[in-house]
């Protein structure tokens, strides 16, 4: 599902080279529930970001579907972009479209036949518990709902593979621990899952395989 073999991340801002990952390597096998912890500043987001191939690693190879990402066209780039929902912090939903506009968008621009998305929408809105506020707008909900509509959003096109970038750290105990249910279940379902959270305790309350990240290092994996 995911394979990373000594993968490197360096940055380079003006003169200076800023490393954010260091020689990192392991697999996450198909149906895995993975926590991706460590300190803000870790290199959470770079790995991530590697993954769904925003960015490139500067050494290393990394396969993920299936796909050796650092060899992909930009043609393939977008297929693999395609089998992957990524839930971020901050929800990203569309501020000008309803809820269910925000999800049934993403079935537009990916070629799905006008008479699914409607059923497809709503199911992937009644997963998150967020069909009776279809017709509302991001402005309208609260930190929890948007964070649930982004789920929504994310699973729509049944990926099998979630990202998932803090998608807790905006929130309360009692609306995170809603959040987390909703992804476990879309784990139970069959789905793939990698959360990152910089949050220790989250992390041990997930009780799933850990990866823990240090000043870009893997320094734990374990679970």
């Amino acid at each position: 599902m995911i394979e990373l073999h000594r993968v490197s991340k360096v940055y380079e801002v003006g003169p200076v080279k800023v490393p954010a990952l260091t020689d990192v390597s392991f697999h996450l096998g198909k149906g895995e529930f993975v926590v991706l912890t460590g300190p803000s500043g870790a290199g959470k987001t770079s790995l991530l970001r590697l993954l769904y191939r925003e960015e490139l690693p500067t050494e290393g190879d990394i396969e993920v579907l299936g796909q050796p990402v650092t060899e992909l066209s930009r043609a393939k780039v977008q297929t693999l972009r395609r089998s992957i929902g990524v839930v971020f912090q901050d929800a990203k939903l569309l501020p000008g479209r309803t809820v269910y506009e925000n999800i049934a968008f993403v079935l537009r621009v990916t070629g799905t036949a006008r008479r699914e998305i409607t059923a497809r929408a709503f199911d992937a809105l009644r997963a998150v518990g967020l069909s009776s506020r279809a017709q509302a707008y991001p402005a309208q909900l609260s930190l929890g709902e948007a964070q649930r509509a982004a789920l929504a959003r994310a699973i729509v096109r049944q990926q099998p593979l979630l990202i998932a970038d803090e998608p807790t750290g905006n929130l309360d105990d009692a609306m995170a621990a809603e959040v987390l249910a909703i992804i476990k279940d879309i784990w139970t379902s069959g789905t793939t899952v990698i959360l990152a959270t910089h949050q220790a305790r989250l992390a041990r309350t997930l009780r799933r395989r850990t990866l823990m990240l240090e000043a870009g290092r893997l320094v734990k994996d374990e679970g």
